[in-house]
């Protein structure tokens, strides 16, 4: 558990990194519209139990969006069951997300998170299956499931 997730589950305010994003909101506007595991995700980098989220067993077509700010980031002929307990991804849509360089565990990994309201989605790795060779592990509790129309 990072110092930023024991902080807000204590109930301590934390200050997230200053950015500026297209859609913002204050904390607690974030706090109103988020459930708690949601806010704690995507404002503060926490991760969600492995095998937790109901998105790993949706498979209709459809996309996937930020769930701080419903952008859509993932279509779903891009998922695929990694294994690893979280909803995993080849490609995100384009233009959907950024990525940066996370130390929080010792050593480094690419961070994602959605372009526009900044929320973390969880983090990118070079064992995923072609034809990008990406896996795109998100937090299912970052992301919103929107069914295509029939």
């Amino acid at each position: 558990m990072t110092a930023a997730v024991a902080a807000i589950i204590a109930g301590k305010a934390v200050s997230a990194p200053k950015q500026e994003f297209e859609f913002a909101l204050s904390d607690d506007e974030w706090k109103n519209r988020l459930s708690p595991g949601a806010y704690a995700t995507l404002r503060h980098a926490a991760t969600e139990r492995p095998w937790s989220s109901p998105l790993n067993k949706e498979h209709r077509k459809g996309i996937f969006a930020c769930a701080g700010c419903n952008l859509p980031l993932f279509a779903s002929r891009a998922k695929y069951d990694s294994g690893t307990g979280w909803p995993s991804f080849y490609a995100p849509l384009a233009n959907a997300v950024e990525t940066k360089t996370d130390y929080e565990i010792g050593y480094p990994r690419t961070e994602v998170h959605c372009r526009r309201c900044g929320g973390h989605l969880g983090h990118v790795f070079d064992d995923g299956p072609q034809p990008t060779g990406k896996r795109y592990c998100m937090n299912g509790v970052a992301l919103s499931f929107v069914p295509a129309k029939a």
